[in-house]
């Protein structure tokens, strides 16, 4: 029988689920309908600039949510970005609004938007699930299947429907999140100044999860890199990959992180070398490469604990690099 706490966690769980799903479908779909506002020569520059403000910024984002006692501003700071880049967007494309400084700014408030929600969701995820694989699986799987359904639904109808979606679901989620759990007290922060030499560990511990993280983000472009996109390809590498995060929670809780890590590694290294064999390889790797991100997570959380806010900044980091060199 479901107790009235845990059927608390399990709706905040599923309430910041979706709204990962919302919020990365939404910044897409908004810079996607951008497109036709600037040349091809700033197409890069406008992107590049959302993608190193949500995700460079994070370690930052992520740090100030831990030494918050009232994280629910950051959520409403993030909606509020959120907002106002739509907005911005509208009057931009109504030509209200001279275009490049316009677009520029729309980038700026869904990177920032974007990266103040992701830490604040994955510190809320750890906080109130005690940083449960499982949990920790299902918070990051949907925001993989976000992007792929804006990429492929892309419209202002959408875009509008997304906003306010995300609204009610904050406010509803903000309404219920008045009292701090068990698991917060015990998560604490813990002082700089107290970690002494095991500060040394951790530092190395984290480094060597950030370049897997970068490794990952490599492989998971490299393997779908070849692949013609047009829309049911999208949306089966979305779909994928979101299955394979959820799975690897699961996964990892069961036969442990270690031997869950390179069971689904080897799998995706396979995959990687065969991927000229046909797509069903392609996804296979996908899917596998996807099941590690609950464990570094995981991890993370475990290396810094009390500093799980600056623990998914560092990871969420350490993907641009790896994006990178699998995209020059």
């Amino acid at each position: 029988m479901t107790t009235p706490c845990q059927t608390y966690h399990l709706f905040g769980l599923a309430t910041t689920t979706a709204l990962h799903f919302l919020v990365d479908g939404l910044c897409l779909c908004c810079l996607y309908l951008l497109t036709g506002c600037f040349g091809t020569e700033r197409l890069l520059h406008i992107f590049l600039t959302y993608n190193l403000l949500a995700f460079a910024t994070q370690p930052l984002t992520g740090f100030c949510i831990d030494r918050m006692r009232q994280r629910h501003w950051m959520l409403l700071a993030a909606v509020v970005l959120l907002a106002l880049a739509v907005l911005t967007a509208a009057f931009t494309v109504e030509g209200i609004l001279p275009t490049e400084a316009a677009t520029l700014t729309v980038a700026t408030l869904l990177g920032m938007g974007n990266s103040l929600f992701h830490v604040w969701g994955g510190k809320q995820t750890a906080l109130t699930s005690g940083n449960d694989l499982r949990a920790l699986g299902v918070f990051v799987s949907t925001g993989a299947f976000g992007l792929a359904f804006s990429a492929v639904f892309c419209s202002w109808v959408l875009l509008y429907v997304f906003l306010l979606t995300i609204c009610v679901l904050s406010v509803t989620y903000l309404h219920f999140d008045v009292l701090p759990t068990a698991s917060e007290e015990r998560n604490s922060p813990t002082p700089p100044s107290s970690f002494g030499r095991k500060g040394v560990w951790m530092v190395a511990i984290l480094l060597a999860l950030m370049a897997f993280v970068g490794f990952r983000s490599w492989m998971g472009e490299s393997l779908a890199a070849d692949l013609v996109r047009t829309h049911p390809v999208v949306l089966a590498i979305g779909l994928t990959s979101m299955l394979g995060k959820m799975a690897g929670g699961w996964m990892a809780r069961r036969w442990g992180t270690v031997k869950t890590l390179l069971t689904v590694l080897a799998i995706a290294l396979v995959a990687l070398m065969s991927k000229g064999t046909g797509m069903a390889t392609v996804l296979t790797g996908l899917f596998a490469i996807n099941c590690t991100m609950p464990v570094t997570l995981f991890w993370a959380n475990a290396t810094l604990k009390g500093y799980e806010g600056l623990a998914f900044g560092l990871l969420a980091a350490a993907l641009m690099p790896g994006y990178l060199l699998a995209t020059i």
